[in-house]
């Protein structure tokens, strides 16, 4: 098992950037591929961007492609997203989430979840 805790939302304007983060302890962080997924009220859970262990491979849905950069650092154990040119829709809950083996974009597929952290666009 890996524990996670996101931090990093807040309230933005749009165009604006922040960057989230996503502190793992637990079994080794390494092994683990990562997602970060989305979900606004009255909405289902949406993927956002996901990472293999090794960081080669990086799906983006296309609503965030060009504009979201995941990435992550094994050694300090931690994964980030990087969102810039943000707009009014991406306001929503961000969680992140781990699991073995193959990077994935389907949620039920992770096995460990976060808290989640709040991202709210808005003038």
């Amino acid at each position: 098992q890996v524990q996670l805790v996101e931090s990093g939302g807040g309230l933005v304007q749009p165009g604006g950037s922040l960057r989230l983060s996503c502190a793992a302890s637990g079994r080794t962080f390494s092994d683990y591929a990562m997602g970060w997924f989305r979900q606004a009220p009255g909405k289902e859970r949406e993927f956002v961007a996901a990472i293999s262990q090794s960081g080669d491979d990086t799906p983006y849905a296309d609503s965030v492609k060009g504009r979201f950069t995941i990435s992550r650092d094994n050694a300090k154990k931690t994964l980030y997203l990087q969102m810039n040119s943000l707009k009014p829709e991406d306001t929503a809950v961000y969680y992140c989430a781990a699991k073995l083996l193959l990077t994935t974009t389907q949620a039920r597929r992770y096995d460990n979840w976060g808290q989640g952290t709040q991202v709210t666009v808005s003038s």
